[in-house]
Parts: structure tokens; sequence; C-alpha cells
């Protein structure tokens, strides 16, 4: 029996999508196969021929850990001065870029120093004048003391007389006391800069009025080099840090960044605070910095780090290596035949990327890590780093930066 053309079209397409999901699945099947087959056989793999796995490994060593005390610091100048007129005046000259550094006794400005020269004129005119009846006085005295002498006046005068010069002497010593105090106030017409430092912004310009009442001042002078940075440690550390201030030892200091990154500068520990606050339990510390290539700035934010104490010639290893676990700290040793054995530890200060440690380990010993997520004690590995591959010499950290 003949089909008609329109039945015959969907059987052909039917048995033509029939064909094709076939062959895909046909395919697929021993595409995925093959990818089996290949990890089975793959070396060095989990699964393949050794069953091995892959780990990075660093030798255990002996060397010196530094016990460092991490805290939050704030750069503070060394001395910080506002620059004041000490007259009341019209600012006439500035004479300071904003953000250079002065030198102390540097002009900095000037006042109108017009009012305070007529001051002054009229204080030396009028030590002048009561100078010249001081010294008239004395040549009446003079003449008074012949005259007595020949029993020719009455000594009640001569008496008065010197008690006239007296009078006079007292009036000409306040007259050079006005004088001094105007030469002073025209000395105060020229501001000049009371310390060194780096000098801010001028809070002032030329042609207005200044006094010295002014609460700004006219700018702010911050000392930055040397300078300070503040910070605290817990009161724990009090003991150890007390007793090497006393004996006089010098305790280094380092300034970080915000990032524990860019080392900004070393220092060391002047002095600590004489109580201890009683609602953080912290004590706050005073470190002094050289700042010589000015990469502290005031009131800056830095991490510090406090060199407490140098624990010599200890056992230590990476800190990737220690594990924690339900049977306690530990590391992944690996023998001589890539045999892994879990190693109790009992980890102790922190330097960089090691750790010193106490535990049944020698030095030249190698422990994982990395690749330890599928460990098990008694496991066979491949090392794909032996001699530290990974971590290099491992002690970049403990030199050249916090952890």
């Amino acid at each position: 029996m003949k089909l008609p053309a329109s039945r015959l079209r969907t059987v052909l397409i039917t048995a033509l999508l029939a064909g094709l999901i076939g062959g895909v699945w046909l395919w697929s099947n021993h595409y995925a196969a093959g990818k089996v087959a290949a990890g089975a056989g793959g070396p060095g793999r989990p699964g393949g021929k050794n069953g091995a796995q892959p780990v990075a490994v660093e030798t255990v060593r002996r060397m010196d850990i530094r016990i460092w005390i991490d805290a939050l610091g704030t750069v503070t100048p060394g001395t910080l001065a506002t620059v004041r007129p000490r007259v009341d005046g019209l600012l006439l000259h500035t004479h300071f870029k904003e953000g250079q550094q002065v030198r102390a006794g540097e002009l900095l400005a000037e006042i109108d120093p017009r009012p305070f020269q007529v001051q002054l004129a009229q204080a030396e005119g009028q030590m002048t004048k009561d100078q010249a009846l001081l010294d008239n006085a004395r040549l009446d005295l003079a003449r008074y003391r012949d005259l007595l002498a020949k029993d020719s006046i009455a000594r009640q005068q001569v008496e008065t007389q010197e008690a006239l010069v007296r009078q006079y002497q007292g009036v000409v010593a306040s007259d050079k006391a006005q004088t001094d105090n105007a030469r002073l106030q025209l000395e105060w017409t020229r501001v000049t800069a009371p310390i060194p430092g780096r000098i801010g912004l001028r809070q002032v310009d030329a042609g207005n009025l200044v006094r010295a009442a002014d609460a700004n001042g006219l700018a702010v002078i911050a000392q930055t080099a040397p300078l300070s940075v503040l910070f605290s440690v817990p009161e724990a550390h009090l003991p150890a840090i007390g007793k090497r201030l006393a004996a006089r030892r010098d305790i280094p200091v380092e300034a970080w960044d915000r990032e524990r990154r860019t080392l900004l500068g070393k220092g060391r520990l002047l002095t600590s605070d004489n109580q201890i606050d009683a609602a953080t339990g912290s004590i706050r510390l005073k470190a002094g910095f050289a700042n010589a290539d000015k990469r502290l700035f005031p009131n800056q934010f830095v991490n510090t780090r406090l060199l407490l104490d140098t624990r010599n010639d200890v056992l230590a290893v990476p800190a990737a290596a220690i594990q924690r676990g339900a049977k306690g700290i530990f590391v992944y040793s690996v023998d001589a035949a890539g045999v892994v054995a879990t190693v109790p530890v009992v980890p102790g200060a922190v330097d960089g990327d090691w750790v010193a440690v106490e535990a049944d380990l020698k030095p030249g010993a190698r422990v994982v890590i990395d690749g330890v997520d599928k460990l098990r004690d008694g496991g066979k590995v491949e090392v794909i780093a032996p001699g530290g591959g990974k971590s290099g010499k491992g002690e970049k950290g403990g030199k050249h930066g916090p952890k």
C-alpha cells in the first residue's frame, strides 16, 4: 500500500531524529569513558598508578624567632606650634609659602610697625626729660653738700635734695622700663617661627587686622623630623616592656601603612604612659622616629610592630604547615619514601611566615605546606616542591613585612 506523501515525510524525519539522538548518546558515553580511563592512568594524580597525592613541602629549621606586638598607632609631630601675632595691628606682609620647611626664628610675617614706633619715641622722649631732671637734682645736691660742709645751709635742705634725687632715679627707671616695653612691642611686629618644621595653610591674608587673641593664628608649624607614634598594647606586656625600659635597652618599633605592605619607618620606644586605661586594659606607648625621608605624616594612621624579644635558635615550621583538627594542632611530615605522618605540635611565637613549635621533629624534616585537603596519616604523596619550592626561603614575612 502506498503511503501518502505527507505521512512518508513524517516517518523519514522521525527516523532521522532517532538516529541523531542515538549517535550523540553513543559518542558522549564513549568520550566520558575515555576521560575516566585517562584520569585513572595519569601519573602523579590521585587514583593514578601510584595513587600519590601531589603536595608542596618545606623543611623544618632552627632559626631566631622575633616576638612582635602588633598595634594601631597615630603619628604625632615632635612639636606643634600655632604662629600667633603678639600685638594687634594691620598685617602688611607674609613671607612664607604654605607647606614649606621653616627654621626657628625665620621671619614669617610683618605687622604695621608705625604705631609702635610712635610709642617708642614717646617713651624715649619722656625718659630723656626725666633724665635731665635727675642730672639737675644731682648737681644741686652736690652744691648743697659743699655748703653744708661750710655750715652755710641747713642739713634738712640737703636731705630733701637727696630724696628728690632718689625720686628722679625711680622715675628714670620707670621710663627705661616703658622704653624697653615699647621697643619689645615694635620687635613683635615681625612675626617669626617659634620652632622648626613644616608650616601649614595660611589662616589670614595680608591686609587684614590681626589680634594676639585670635584663636587660629596665622598658621600652624608641625615638626616632622623627628616625630612620634602613639599606640596602645595590652597591659599583659607591660612587665616585659617596663623591664627593658628600666634597663635602658632599645626596643625597636616599626611603622607600616594601612595594608601592612610598605614599611614607613623604623624607630625605638621612648616611654610609656603613667597609668593603664581601665576601660580597655591597655597601656599607651610612645615611639620616636627620625623620619628623615618624610614618609610619616602628622595624624597619619599606621600599623605598628614592637619587637618585644627574640628567641634564639628555636625549632620553627612554616605557618602554612600548622593544621587544626579533632586531634588538636599538628603538622603533616613526609618521610623519604613519601609517606605522610601526623606530628602533634605546640605552636609558640610567630615571626612572619614562620612559627616556633615544640614537636617531635628534627631540623631538615619535611612538612606539607600545600595540598593537605585529602591527606591521611600513612598516605602516599608525591612532592612537587621539594625543599620548599612554594615558600622559597620562607623568611620574607619575618624580615621584611608583617604577616
